[in-house]
């Protein structure tokens, strides 16, 4: 990884803690979800709950079995990786009563695979109560999506990082653009480069392709299998 906007010194690459929020964004095909799972894979669900709503059935999130299904209604208490897999509008209501009761206990991170797809296409009360209120209550996010324009604003404006791969709808490049320092979402990258923005340390990197899916998925059953050791 290498800065390309050097804001007064150069600033180390962060992952986002068990109290950040990222919003990783980019058209279909342009890497972004093996992107979401490898910043998964270092989350520190050791230390709480991480819960996928899965809409895609996404082929590498269903590549390991140690990341255990669940329904709707079961809220887990363990650390760990957890999935969920709602059909879109149909769960609607049930998807928004789920992510209240992330909101009531709170310590419990989210992965949204397509955010746009969650009620209200990723605008309903819930998700922007987890948003606006998600740092104290100690639920960090990391949420997908290939529409930016289409997503509540609180997507973004609540993150402490953004990814950006490519699009070619100028809507969702007028929205990314909203979100970085002048100049990054024009800069024409490699295929599967990112930028990657840290709007704490106000710095960015060009990112490189993250590793493939087998050593992704290895990274995650290496640490789930340790934790479910402890247990």
């Amino acid at each position: 990884m290498n800065a390309i906007v050097p804001i007064e010194r150069a600033k180390e690459f962060v992952y986002p803690n068990e109290r950040q929020r990222v919003v990783v964004m980019g058209k279909t095909g342009s890497g972004k979800t093996q992107f979401g799972v490898w910043l998964l894979s270092e989350a520190p669900f050791q230390k709480q709950p991480y819960v996928i709503l899965d809409y895609k059935r996404d082929n590498l999130i269903g590549a390991t079995d140690r990341i255990r299904q669940i329904g709707l209604k079961e809220l887990p208490k363990h650390p760990g990786v957890y999935v969920v897999r709602p059909m879109p509008e149909v769960d609607d209501d049930a998807v928004e009563q789920f992510l209240w009761k992330v909101w009531q206990r709170g310590k419990t991170g989210l992965y949204f695979d397509e955010t746009y797809m969650l009620p209200r296409d990723g605008n309903s009360p819930a998700l922007r109560a987890l948003l606006t209120q998600g740092r104290s209550l100690r639920i960090p996010v990391i949420a997908l999506t290939q529409r930016p324009a289409w997503v509540s604003r609180f997507v973004f404006s609540e993150s402490e990082y953004y990814s950006y791969f490519h699009f070619n709808d100028q809507e969702d490049i007028k929205t990314a653009r909203r979100w970085f320092p002048p100049g990054l979402v024009e800069t024409r990258l490699p295929r599967y480069n990112s930028v990657w923005y840290d709007q704490d340390q106000d710095a960015a990197w060009v990112l490189q392709p993250v590793p493939d899916a087998d050593t992704i998925l290895d990274r995650l059953d290496d640490r789930l299998s340790v934790r479910r050791r402890a247990l």
